[in-house]
């Protein structure tokens, strides 16, 4: 199993989107980098699931229940969308702010690349914030 980061805006796609729907697709990936880490994607795979722009914190975490096949949005054809799960809420969001405070968490790409919408987490970098949302 692989541990990864999406981003959504709230305003787009919240949470509370997510968790209405319990199965919905990840589309609209105009990135190559993400839409390579969409396509290393594996079912069983989980991701945090990332409030970006005003928020801005890890609100859950969403378990991927399908991978990756053509984005329908995508007209070029060259971009992928995958199919996640509602897993769990954290106890406690885990802010920016705090990943960025904790040093064993620097070398993430959600600091070092910032507008990245979906990557890679190590384990025990998937450790660190999960203890940091007092899960």
């Amino acid at each position: 199993m692989k541990y990864w980061l999406i981003k959504t805006e709230p305003s787009t796609w919240s949470w509370q989107d997510q968790v209405k729907a319990k199965i919905t697709n990840w589309d609209g990936v105009r990135n190559y980098q993400a839409r390579n880490n969409l396509i290393k994607m594996k079912i069983g795979d989980l991701c945090f699931f990332y409030h970006s722009v005003k928020e801005k914190k890890i609100i859950g975490i969403v378990k991927v229940v399908k991978e990756s096949y053509p984005d329908k949005t995508d007209k070029t054809k060259r971009f992928v969308m995958i199919n996640v799960k509602t897993y769990k809420k954290l106890n406690k969001p885990v802010s920016l702010e705090e990943i960025k405070g904790n040093k064993k968490l620097n070398h993430l790409s959600l600091i070092k690349q910032s507008r990245l919408s979906v990557m890679p987490i190590d384990y025990k970098s998937w450790l660190i914030i999960m203890k940091l949302s007092k899960a």
